[in-house]
């Protein structure tokens, strides 16, 4: 069996998708400040910004899926990725002209929103193309740990640079690592068949078969569901953290920075024991007992007072929800691509994904509107018990069946 180092073109792709994910997080940090600090946003107000993003998964993911099993997806990938950087750097020459405004921000960020649909429901589909099966999960579980060392050392290189030059042109950081990403991927030599036109049927018919193959499959409708309700409810806590950390914990632009980086160190930690974990549990324990972890993990914020202890609180927090995530996402993403036909990954990863990070379109402006209305404290209880109930869902459903993806393939009769 070869390394993942030596397999084609995989180096090129995880390199172009660890630059991605640095820039990612300077814009993270960045757009959270800009529209909290810099345009004077309220909470309610933040939740809209974020929900922006993700509303266009709602609107348009089971279209992208579609749109990804009718193409070739390398294409898709460089030419998403260049369209992201010229939108993001837009974003600071508007600043400069005095015309970024709440409204004009929503706008770019759901521009922006639509091209990562594209881009995720392609990006996904693709990695089983240029790894073998078997090695699935290491390859998923090396984009996640690069991904997270980007999350432990962006945020804290984001803070000083945003207090360098301001939160608008942090914002070019990231519109530059898109455009490097997309020349890397453009440079992939990999079997990228266009796929058979033979096959399509109408536009309709083939979101439906998407739809269903999820959620009429055993093991994966249990998965997919419960992981919609842990997007939606861990939306809320992180929405509702950046302005409760900025004005009641009264952490500062640093510490939010320093708390996202011990997120991310769980999130490599968590990246680097995916492997060892999931070689001694099958799926269904691992995505039980991990997405459990991720929702007690919150505590430590939940409980946090203003004082010496809040920045440790929230660190210890945002450490142990990422490490858990770091240990199961990989796991779940292989499993989910070893089940699933290559005709329908397009399909079924952007079904999940467009239900998921729809989840977050909804969680980000209803956090927000609770922290508003009600309290921070009571909108932070709100999401920690959800997630923990989502976790109850998934240990008592036949999640627990599911196998090591190794040890499955995709049959294309199960698909028919």
């Amino acid at each position: 069996m070869p390394r993942l180092v030596d397999v084609p073109g995989y180096i090129r792709f995880w390199t172009a998708s660890a630059i991605s994910a640095f820039g990612s997080q300077v814009t993270g940090l960045a757009l959270q400040i800009l529209t909290a600090v810099t345009l004077s946003a309220s909470a309610t107000q933040v939740g809209l910004v974020n929900a922006a993003r993700w509303v266009p998964y709602l609107l348009f993911g089971l279209v992208a899926g579609v749109v990804v099993d009718r193409c070739r997806r390398k294409p898709i990938l460089v030419a998403t990725d260049v369209g992201r950087a010229v939108l993001l750097g837009a974003i600071p020459l508007l600043y400069a002209l005095d015309r970024l405004t709440i409204p004009t921000l929503c706008l770019f960020v759901f521009a922006f929103g639509v091209l990562c649909l594209l881009f995720d429901a392609a990006n996904q589909s693709y990695v089983p193309r240029l790894v073998p099966q078997e090695q699935l999960n290491a390859g998923y579980a090396r984009v996640e740990q690069a991904n997270a060392v980007a999350g432990s050392t962006g945020p804290l290189i984001a803070g000083v640079l945003i207090r360098l030059v301001g939160a608008p042109l942090a914002v070019l950081v990231d519109a530059l690592s898109y455009l490097a990403s997309g020349l890397l991927i453009a440079s992939v030599k990999a079997h990228d068949p266009v796929p058979d036109r033979g096959t399509r049927h109408s536009l309709g018919k083939e979101v439906r078969e998407g739809v269903a193959w999820v959620y009429r499959h055993r093991t994966l409708a249990p998965m997919a569901l419960t992981s919609h309700a842990m997007l939606l409810f861990n939306t809320m806590v992180s929405t509702v953290f950046v302005v409760f950390a900025l004005h009641e914990l009264k952490i500062g632009d640093f510490g939010l920075g320093a708390t996202y980086a011990c997120g991310g160190v769980g999130a490599v930690l968590g990246g680097a024991l995916s492997g060892p974990v999931s070689r001694r549990l099958d799926v269904g324990a691992t995505l039980i007992a991990f997405r459990l972890v991720a929702a007690i993990g919150w505590l430590p914020l939940v409980l946090a007072e203003p004082g010496p202890w809040a920045l440790a609180s929230a660190s210890l927090a945002f450490f142990v929800v990422s490490l858990a995530i770091g240990i199961g996402s990989p796991v779940e993403m292989s499993y989910r691509q070893a089940v699933t036909p290559d005709r329908l990954r397009g399909r079924m990863n952007a079904t999940i994904r467009s239900f998921n990070w729809g989840m977050v379109a909804v969680g980000a402006p209803l956090g927000g509107v609770l922290a508003d209305r009600i309290s921070f404290r009571f909108a932070l209880w709100i999401g920690l018990s959800g997630a923990v109930v989502q976790a109850l869902v998934l240990a008592v459903s036949g999640t627990r069946e599911a196998r090591t993806a190794d040890q499955l393939a995709p049959s294309p009769s199960t698909a028919a």
